[in-house]
């Protein structure tokens, strides 16, 4: 865990929260958005900034997804489940986007020698472990072999992974994004992307490796913790958490050069995704 050098204090946490809002627009838009604020916070215009995010009924792809060699069937299936779906402009498979997995992404100014990216990952690890530290159970970060888009930093109690962690950086800014499932049936959501990669590859066998999903891997905190849990009560968490690392706390939203900066950055995360799509429809 990050020692004495913690990311997580910070002389000011500026939050930015989209988890009601963001139910009513693309998730492309929680992309620009982070995009727009690695630029203003990496510039120094703004301090560092929490922003919370929640889209509903979305499978966030990667870009090894709009690989499958049968990806129409995959995309197919997901519009018959009632799910839209989007490339992201940063690393990692699909992820499932629902009403009851919080996005919080921390946005942070690259320091004079740089945030490597470990430090990057240990800092949301870092927080999420003092939101839930009531509960007294162990949240390791590693590798959930079996779960839908794996990494290093899963992060999971008793073997069940329940969220995952990526990075974005731009322009002295660093993204440190973390979807978390905060209720609902884990195995269900891990189940889709399990039928997705179904479709998609149809039993070929290609050069990247596509996970083998085990949806038994997967859960969401309320299962895990066995406490019934909302979105509301995990901002309230994240919110007494960032207090607890910050001089000063407050509410905000994009301003002043952020605004035409946001139009820049959310224009050209859709003109990317139409053109990686288009072939495809």
């Amino acid at each position: 865990m990050v020692g004495n050098t913690s990311l997580l204090k910070q002389d000011k946490w500026r939050i930015i929260d989209q988890s009601t809002t963001g139910l009513h627009v693309s998730a492309l838009h929680s992309f620009g958005m982070d995009d727009t604020l690695c630029s203003s916070v990496g510039s120094g215009i703004v301090p560092a900034t929490a922003r919370t995010w929640v889209h509903d009924r979305t499978i966030v792809l990667g870009i090894q997804d709009t690989r499958l060699p049968h990806l129409k069937d995959a995309l197919a299936f997901l519009k018959e489940q009632g799910y839209q779906y989007i490339v992201r402009n940063s690393g990692g498979l699909a992820v499932v986007l629902d009403k009851d997995v919080l996005n919080i992404s921390l946005i942070l100014p690259e320091q004079e020698r740089g945030i490597d990216i470990n430090s990057g990952y240990e800092t949301m690890w870092e927080l999420i472990n003092y939101m839930f530290k009531e509960y007294g159970k162990t949240i390791e970060a590693k590798e959930i072999v079996g779960s839908y888009c794996p990494g290093s930093y899963d992060l999971s109690i008793d073997g069940k992974k329940f969220a995952g962690i990526s990075q974005r950086r731009l322009r002295s800014g660093v993204a440190v994004q973390i979807y978390l499932c905060i209720n609902g049936s884990g195995k269900q959501r891990a189940e889709i992307i399990k039928q997705f990669y179904a479709a998609g590859l149809q039993g070929e066998t290609t050069k990247f490796a596509y996970p083998e999903i085990k949806p038994e891997v997967m859960a969401s905190l309320a299962e895990l913790l066995d406490v019934p849990l909302t979105v509301d009560q995990v901002m309230t968490k994240l919110l007494l958490a960032l207090k607890d690392h910050a001089e000063f706390l407050f509410a905000d939203q994009l301003q002043g050069e952020e605004l035409p900066l946001f139009e820049s950055y959310y224009n050209r995360v859709v003109d990317r995704n139409e053109k990686i799509m288009q072939a495809f429809r």
